[in-house]
């Protein structure tokens, strides 16, 4: 028979107690907290993929200092385009159904448009016969939808108007159709020192009365068409009236000089989704040092519309040839975004 095997018993002395409460401690400190909360992705509309790595590698490189790429905090600018880049556009510019819609307001002081082209197609609702008259035509109902009034009536009728209308296809209203994956951007590039300008096609007078609220952009960094404006004192206060002619357009060649006379600095990055927003990518993209160029495609049309070089609203067809040898990227929001809307709160 073997002898029962005896188990030493050493006792819990109070040097040992201590040093088994300390190694409990230091392991528990190396061990990964499964409560904590995860790290938020400030980009969290996004799929990964090489749209999102560009994106995240380029602000880390500018903003990181020590950095050869580093960018001084005052040079750190951002330019968007608005229709298609950051809100709907399709099928109609979402100012052009404002200007239409404001047409038909005002035409029972205009009884003459009643038989005056292109009046008479936005009263018949004739967008066939509107778009006939060509940029001519759509530049005058602009001007005339958009003049005589001074600059703050103008900016409550175009918060009133977006407070009221939906899109026909979506029922939401205009502000709510902005693109989440861009609102996480705009928010992400500000945290890390940048200041975000909108350049776009659309006119100042009719962004700016919105563009803090729905992007946290500031009116004085709103870059647009502008029209005139003629300063008068009416009943002991001083206006702004918005004047029938157009002052800068802010398409094509003119985006570069608008953002120069905004803000009198080259931008770092650029965002567009069309062919008239080549030329503000193309002077963003070509000044010296790290420089980032992305490009909006709208190919989804399931969540919102697939168009690009045939389309009469937003063209995209210089720039699918362009922008590999350029250097841009190609945003798929098929691909690349989880979402396209934001929530409606």
């Amino acid at each position: 028979m073997h002898e029962p095997e005896v188990v030493a018993v050493v006792p819990l002395t109070r040097r040992r107690w201590l040093a088994a409460i300390a190694l409990s401690i230091a392991l528990a400190a190396c061990a990964p907290m499964s409560g904590a909360p995860p790290v938020a992705d400030p980009l969290s509309s996004w799929n990964e993929g090489a749209a999102k790595q560009r994106i995240v590698a380029f602000v880390k490189a500018v903003s990181t200092e020590g950095s050869k790429d580093h960018v001084a905090p005052a040079e750190r600018i951002a330019v968007f385009d608005n229709d298609g880049a950051l809100w709907l556009e399709y099928p109609m510019y979402t100012q052009f159904r404002f200007v239409f819609d404001r047409i038909k307001a005002l035409a029972p002081q205009h009884p003459q448009w009643q038989d005056q082209e292109p009046f008479r197609s936005v009263l018949a609702d004739d967008m066939k016969g509107v778009m006939a008259s060509g940029e001519k035509g759509l530049v005058e109902l602009l001007l005339a939808a958009q003049s005589g009034t001074d600059i703050d009536q103008f900016g409550r009728a175009v918060n009133d108007w977006l407070a009221k209308t939906q899109d026909p296809r979506f029922k939401r209203g205009y502000d709510t159709l902005t693109y989440q994956p861009m609102l996480e951007l705009l928010r992400y590039l500000r945290a890390h020192g940048f200041r975000t300008y909108i350049s776009s096609g659309g006119s100042v007078e009719f962004m700016r009365p919105f563009t803090e609220r729905v992007y946290g952009i500031p009116p004085e960094q709103v870059v647009g068409t502008r029209q005139k404006l003629l300063y008068e004192v009416k009943d002991g206060k001083g206006v702004l009236l918005m004047q029938p002619q157009i002052d800068h357009v802010n398409d094509g060649a003119g985006k570069p000089a608008g953002i120069e006379t905004l803000i009198g600095r080259r931008p770092i990055a650029a965002f567009g989704n069309s062919d008239g927003d080549l030329a503000m990518l193309q002077y963003t993209t070509t000044g010296q040092g790290l420089r980032l160029g992305m490009i909006v495609h709208h190919d989804d049309a399931v969540r919102e519309y697939a168009y690009d070089r045939e389309s009469h609203v937003g063209r995209l067809d210089k720039g699918l040839d362009q922008y590999r040898a350029a250097g841009w990227t190609l945003i798929s929001m098929k691909n690349d975004w989880k979402v396209v809307f934001a929530s409606v709160k």
